[in-house]
């Protein structure tokens, strides 16, 4: 799925995407891909799996056919 990093707290190591289907998606930094570092804005891709608290994102990685 394709998506928007709303917020990353790069300390605490967690944020939220906004997905493409208008849903929120929480995400921790074990969920990155490999040398990934995330920034309000950034358009990412990433698999949707079932978490304790809900759906998460895993496998997270830079959206790189969205570069202007």
């Amino acid at each position: 799925m394709k998506g928007t990093v709303k917020f990353f707290n790069e300390n605490k190591g967690f944020g939220f995407i906004a997905g493409e289907d208008g849903k929120e998606y929480f995400v921790h930094q074990t969920g990155l891909a490999e040398g990934v570092v995330l920034r309000e804005n950034d358009a990412v891709t990433f698999d949707v799996v079932q978490g304790d608290r809900g759906p998460k994102a895993e496998n997270v990685a830079l959206d790189t056919e969205a570069k202007e």
